[in-house]
């Protein structure tokens, strides 16, 4: 099983304007969905994770377990 990996949005998305705290998630070289800081949440659970295949989200207090969540 390939691991899920991040990519900033700024790199893999060069076409737009993005953030330093958004990224990517990609899974066997696809983009299968995001991992970001989302500020206006509360600071407990400010990062938001959102995949593609399901609308599947989910807020949680730090990146990696944004992306455990994720997973």
């Amino acid at each position: 099983m390939s691991p899920l990996t991040l990519k900033l949005s700024k790199v893999s998305r060069p076409s737009g304007q993005w953030r330093d705290d958004d990224y990517d998630v990609i899974f066997k070289g696809a983009v299968v969905g995001r991992v970001f800081l989302s500020p206006a949440e509360p600071q407990d659970r400010q990062w938001m994770w959102i995949q593609n295949r399901t609308p599947t989200h989910g807020y949680e207090p730090t990146r990696e377990t944004a992306m455990a969540a994720f997973a």
